[in-house]
């Protein structure tokens, strides 16, 4: 979906909304995916400093556990407000998705704020264990395995280091 933003700034009298439905099933989502269409409403008015915009986005996401590697699925529901000026649309840094001619592209910046939204690191809860590095299975699901009692074996590169400490 685009948004001609220089159109708006010219004749934009009423208030604009439109509902979104953005399929992002596709998308190279580092560490998740979007596997239903993520949902919600892009809003601009008049405000006099150029043009008050909001991205309402609602999503659900699957992933796996960083440290245990359980499936999960967390949603994830965000607003964000953002005011553009004439001058914004001059300039080259500008940082909204311009799809050029002063159009903004919706589609991309919902696609951003959901990335910004998800944290980089999914747990399935804050007190998740995670795995035993010995046995490989969930520390919560009842690992007996006893660190102590299982020696690691030495890296050969750091015997001159135990040479040196004896």
């Amino acid at each position: 979906m685009r948004f001609d933003m220089k159109s708006f700034l010219d004749s934009g009298i009423r208030p604009y909304e439109q509902p979104l439905s953005e399929d992002f099933s596709g998308a190279g989502f580092t560490g998740f995916s979007v596997p239903a269409p993520a949902t919600g409403s892009f809003y601009a008015a008049l405000a006099p400093e150029g043009i008050a915009m909001r991205l309402t986005l609602q999503a659900t996401i699957e992933a796996e556990c960083a440290r245990c590697l359980a499936p999960i699925t967390q949603s994830y529901h965000f607003t964000r407000e953002y005011l553009v000026t004439p001058t914004d649309l001059e300039d080259p840094d500008f940082e909204l998705p311009l799809a050029g001619g002063g159009c903004l592209d919706v589609s991309e910046l919902a696609y951003q704020e959901l990335i910004f939204e998800v944290p980089p690191v999914l747990l399935c809860s804050p007190d998740c264990l995670g795995l035993c590095p010995i046995c490989g299975k969930g520390k919560a699901a009842g690992c007996s395995c006893q660190p102590a009692d299982v020696a690691a074996p030495a890296d050969a590169r750091l015997g001159i280091l135990k040479q040196l400490l004896s």
